[in-house]
């Protein structure tokens, strides 16, 4: 019998981990881009513990590994904007993903300042644009990334969170 996926909290000694992960999970991201330069791939480590002490940061681990991660925070306008969601390769498309940002969501809501959720993602990226969509997100705008890329921008409403919660 194997191990089962388990999403917590990071902690500061998770950082390495995770920026691994990132760097590994993003490669497919870039090679459909034709551009390396895309932001989760030069982020630098120490941003990275920056954002671990800043904002809601989870991980998916598999025994002591970590697989998955995203990461979150809430505007003072009560926009939940959600970040740099990824999976280790060898587990996606085995709906880790969703059940990430189902977990990122529930967490920046749990406050209760969260009126809207707020996402990004290449425009090429039909994976990332079909599991959004699934969850609920549309389309709200677009812009183009300091990299190059043409990003869409993805929003939904906080009480949509809750029920996709319940449902799933």
């Amino acid at each position: 019998m194997g191990m089962s996926v388990t999403i917590s909290a990071a902690v500061a000694e998770d950082a390495e981990q995770i920026f691994k992960l990132q760097y590994l999970a993003f490669q497919r991201e870039a090679e459909l881009y034709g551009n390396y330069l895309i932001q989760p791939l030069t982020q630098s480590l120490d941003s990275l513990k920056g954002e671990l002490a800043t904002d809601t940061v989870l991980v998916a681990r598999l025994g002591d590994e970590i697989v998955g991660t995203v990461r979150g925070s809430v505007d003072e306008e009560g926009t939940a904007k959600i970040a740099k969601l990824c999976v280790h390769p060898r587990l996606q498309g085995h709906g880790l993903g969703a059940r990430l940002l189902r977990a990122v969501e529930e967490a920046l809501a749990s406050p209760g300042t969260a009126t809207r959720f707020r996402l990004h993602t290449g425009h090429k990226s039909e994976s990332n644009l079909r599991l959004y969509r699934k969850a609920g997100y549309v389309k709200v705008g677009g812009r183009t990334a300091s990299d190059g890329v043409q990003l869409v921008i993805l929003e939904k409403e906080a009480k949509d969170a809750t029920d996709f919660a319940v449902s799933a």
